[in-house]
């Protein structure tokens, strides 16, 4: 039997080129996915360091200034430093729930920075259902911090866990009440559809001044979803030392750290896009491309542009939620649970009836 030389050459090659097609799709699949990761960590350690720069300009002191220029390193520092302490586990809890916790809480709030659109083109899923995956995929965090209580063994961390469920249960109501009504306006759950429909009249077409009592209610909900002040009652320090993560240590505290601020920044992002515009702005930006001849660069300019635009209004926004830390005392459970079920679920009921009623007479 006679091979001939070129046609093994050719078999191979056609293996080479096909092996390569798919490991160049993996690549493709891939990319976006670890770039919107790699995004989002950085953006987390500009609000530890916002925060902290805020915080002493507030109290009057310096903050960090050591690590890096202005002390920008430091989050970067207390992470490493997380890393490489030593994880202990509680010798009678269940570490099977003990360890799947923290992940459950990071994993839940990740996954929904899919749906956020930064520029028109540049969002990873855009969705039908896009701001209901959000509240959807939102609502288990507050399971991995319950599993975490209760695995912990530990009376502190499990009243911890449930404070942290019965908070999310009270206030996930009235945000989804405010989410629809923006929905109604816009004719869309799809969140560059909503953006879109704000576009149409510029600044003066945010859903901010259409619908004003939403966003007071929408902004005092996403506050108690991320547990800030004065909503932090399930990791209260004066009451159960630290709530639900008492028991934790290196990594896995680490990663319920990494989880609070996860959430106050996709709760500003999706202010950001159902409130404040997103990406667009009442200026015009793409006469300087126009200026400079550089027409072929025009839609990467517009992109860059709509994400500078994007994260600005997101970190202007997070001045309320970091200023309110260190403004207001911490409400009592009672307080907070009336304050959910008593005031702001028949305010946004209203609201959403309003809503309706005017987008009904309309037609």
């Amino acid at each position: 039997m006679i091979i001939d030389i070129r046609e093994v050459q050719d078999i191979n090659s056609f293996y080479r080129v096909e092996s390569l097609k798919w490991v160049y799709g993996i690549i493709w699949v891939l990319a976006p996915i670890f770039t919107l990761v790699l995004g989002i960590t950085i953006g987390v350690l500009v609000i530890v360091w916002l925060e902290r720069e805020i915080s002493a300009g507030l109290q009057q002191r310096i903050g960090p200034e050591y690590s890096g220029p202005l002390g920008v390193l430091q989050a970067l520092a207390d992470g490493t430093k997380l890393l490489f302490k030593e994880n202990l586990l509680p010798s009678r809890g269940d570490t099977r729930l003990f360890s799947i916790g923290p992940s459950i809480a990071v994993i839940a709030i990740l996954l929904s920075y899919s749906v956020i659109p930064f520029d028109y083109h540049l969002v990873l899923a855009d969705l039908n259902i896009g701001v209901f995956l959000w509240i959807a995929v939102s609502s288990i965090a507050p399971i991995g911090l319950l599993i975490s209580g209760y695995g912990s063994n530990n009376k502190y961390s499990f009243l911890g866990g449930l404070r942290a469920a019965a908070q999310s249960i009270s206030y996930e109501i009235p945000l989804t009440l405010c989410v629809l009504a923006i929905s109604l306006l816009s004719n869309s759950l799809s969140t560059v559809d909503i953006v879109e429909a704000q576009s149409k009249y510029g600044f003066w077409g945010w859903n901010l001044w259409r619908q004003p009592i939403g966003f007071i209610v929408f902004l005092i909900s996403s506050l108690a979803e991320c547990e800030r002040l004065p909503f932090d009652l399930p990791e209260a320090e004066e009451e159960l030392v630290a709530g639900y993560q008492t028991e934790y240590s290196g990594i896995k505290f680490g990663l319920f750290y990494v989880a609070s601020y996860l959430n106050l920044l996709i709760s500003s992002l999706f202010v950001t896009v159902l409130y404040l515009g997103g990406w667009n702005i009442s200026i015009p930006y793409i006469f300087v491309a126009e200026l400079f001849e550089i027409n072929k660069a025009r839609e990467v300019f517009g992109t860059t542009i709509g994400i500078f635009i994007t994260l600005a209004k997101t970190y202007l926004f997070l001045f309320i939620p970091i200023t309110t830390r260190w403004t207001l005392p911490r409400l009592r459970m009672d307080q907070l649970l009336n304050l959910g079920w008593k005031f702001l679920l028949p305010i946004s009921l209203g609201n959403l009836l309003l809503t309706t009623s005017f987008q009904l007479s309309s037609l």
